[in-house]
């Protein structure tokens, strides 16, 4: 029985990562779930967005469910930690949006979880941390790369050095988040408006957003304005924008098919 709670609100899917004796820690099965979970929202044409989030009001995820990562042997906690790496590297190339609305303790892999999403949605209890040299271990789900690319190097080092914890006031003046911390009633809430509001504009823009935002941060700038200009050509010629300028200039809502499919 999966532990990843599925449901759908419009063209916005939730996934709820239902754990929370356990602090909605992530082991194998679960980091699967939510892999396949947005595999499959991608792949839908009813699905625009997800958000990621965790079940009870303590943790969104606690991190890495230790009890699995105990005792393994080398061999097999390099395949363990490979399988987590893909996962998190499939959500974060997502061809949707995937938002993360973190409802507590986010640490660990599930700090990485919230790294490899879109962007994340922070609680005002939210505490964001990765503390695995206190346990002798590192990050092993992308958070050695990801932090420093969305903090600063220094910053990134000192966090996973001394493992502080994050608050989400902090978390948002570093530009963790690109949203002020939320009343915890109203984290979901809120994601799932900012997810819907993404849901109405042009799907086939936005998978050409973030692909020029994934791409264009792993190269040179020439290579990702040489895509960018791809894409933008390709928007540009394309039924989508005639849509959104035809309801621009009629001053009415556009309606946006699905990318090879009707709306």
């Amino acid at each position: 029985m999966s532990e990843v709670l599925v449901e759908q609100h419009g063209a916005v899917v939730l996934a709820t990562i239902d754990r929370p004796q356990a602090f909605n820690a992530l082991d194998a099965g679960v980091v699967a779930d939510l892999c396949a979970t947005v595999v499959a929202a991608e792949a839908s044409e009813s699905v625009r967005a997800v958000v990621v989030t965790g079940s009870g009001t303590k943790a969104f995820s606690a991190g890495a469910d230790l009890k699995e990562l105990a005792g393994m042997s080398p061999d097999r906690a390099h395949a363990t930690m490979r399988a987590g790496q893909d996962a998190f590297r499939r959500i974060e190339e997502a061809q949707i949006p995937v938002i993360a609305a973190v409802n507590g303790l986010a640490l660990g892999g599930g700090f990485e979880l919230a790294l490899a999403a879109t962007f994340p949605v922070l609680s005002t209890r939210a505490a964001l941390g990765l503390p695995e040299s206190s346990l002798g271990l590192i990050p092993g789900y992308g958070g050695t790369q990801r932090l420093p690319r969305a903090v600063g190097r220094r910053v990134a080092t000192h966090l996973m050095l001394t493992g502080e914890r994050l608050g989400a006031d902090r978390a948002f003046s570093l530009g963790i988040t690109p949203v002020p911390p939320v009343e915890p009633e109203r984290l979901v809430e809120v994601a799932l408006e900012i997810a819907g509001t993404i849901a109405q504009q042009g799907p086939q823009a936005v998978r050409s957003i973030l692909h020029a935002v994934m791409r264009g941060a792993d190269g040179d700038l020439s290579s990702g304005l040489a895509l960018e200009t791809g894409l933008a050509a390709l928007a540009i010629a394309g039924a989508e924008s005639t849509e959104g300028i035809s309801a621009f200039l009629d001053r009415r809502p556009a309606s946006f098919s699905a990318p090879g499919g009707d709306a």
